[in-house]
């Protein structure tokens, strides 16, 4: 009988205390994400993580000492495994912590698969993300020199099943007054540089804001973004500053969702949380609330296995 394995990708968080400087030295090695000279990039990595280990470390010390992508990017991973069935092998393979992309490919080749599906959990495309994810795929693929078929899932940010689960998320969080909020959808920013080589991440996070307040025609919104991570110039508006402004304008009643997430992590638990909740009722904001995250949604979950048989079927 053959079997399909199907790499389910995402960033990864540390999953302890001693894990956030090896895993900050994995984001920054990355150079789709910090274009530091490549001969110098990993001893430049290694400073900042270092530096940056201390800081962040008081960050996942609030959040209970770890980030819970690992576990709920697992939770999503048997969701889909059961919606899927025998046909299929579910793995997970994380970008900057375990399990690793080689630790997955390792799984599924264990399993006997005969092709591979790539899944990112990213639903909008990104050469810093999804992009990332597949070369790293693809360098195990050449490594282990792997013979299966290799299909991709580019992006999902349009996905019927995928927006509906975020207004599902929004109406559950604000309950029948959801009408009175303000919409302030917050994705994380990437280099400005970036977004003018081409990529449609910036795009597609707008396309997937205007299928959502399709559903909400009454409701005002705006969209942001977070997590600057280096000098260089970010897309914006920024989160925080957006935030301000709305205040400003005296909106009290404000509605954060984390639009190009779909698990926690300490962009969405510490940043838009703590510091951002702080700011907000700083800011003279009356009613802060953040909508969670997908996460195992059935409504995401079915999404992700329409896009897996779609590939199936050609």
């Amino acid at each position: 009988m053959k079997k399909t394995g199907i790499v389910l990708m995402n960033m990864g968080g540390p999953d302890s205390l001693d894990a956030i400087q090896p895993f900050l030295y994995n984001l920054f090695s990355d150079h789709n994400i910090i274009r530091i000279p490549r001969p110098i990039q990993k001893p430049v990595a290694w400073i900042i993580s270092k530096v940056r280990a201390k800081k962040t470390e008081e960050y996942y010390k609030i959040m209970g000492g770890k980030s819970p992508q690992t576990e709920q990017t697992l939770k999503q991973a048997e969701a889909l495994q059961r919606e899927l069935g025998e046909d299929f092998a579910v793995a997970v393979a994380m970008r900057y912590w375990h399990p690793f992309t080689e630790e997955a490919v390792d799984k599924l080749i264990e399993e006997g698969v005969d092709s591979f599906i790539l899944l990112p959990l990213y639903p909008q495309y990104s050469k810093t993300t999804t992009g990332s994810s597949f070369q790293e795929f693809f360098n195990v693929y050449r490594k282990k020199q792997l013979k299966q078929e290799v299909k991709q899932i580019d992006s999902y940010h349009n996905h019927p099943l995928y927006i509906k689960a975020w207004v599902e998320n929004i109406k559950d969080e604000l309950g029948e007054d959801y009408k009175n909020f303000y919409f302030l959808f917050s994705a994380h920013s990437l280099p400005e540089k970036i977004i003018k080589e081409g990529d449609p991440y910036k795009k597609q996070i707008e396309e997937t804001v205007k299928l959502i307040m399709e559903y909400f025609p009454d409701n005002r919104h705006s969209i942001a973004y977070q997590s600057k991570v280096s000098p260089v110039k970010w897309i914006q508006p920024f989160t925080d500053e957006e935030i301000q402004r709305l205040a400003r304008e005296g909106i009290k009643k404000l509605a954060v969702i984390p639009v190009s997430f779909v698990c926690e992590h300490s962009e969405t638990l510490y940043e838009l949380d703590v510091q951002y909740g702080k700011l907000a009722e700083e800011e003279g904001i009356k009613d802060y609330r953040r909508v969670k995250t997908l996460q195992d949604n059935p409504l995401f979950i079915s999404a992700l296995k329409e896009l897996v048989l779609k590939v199936v079927d050609g």
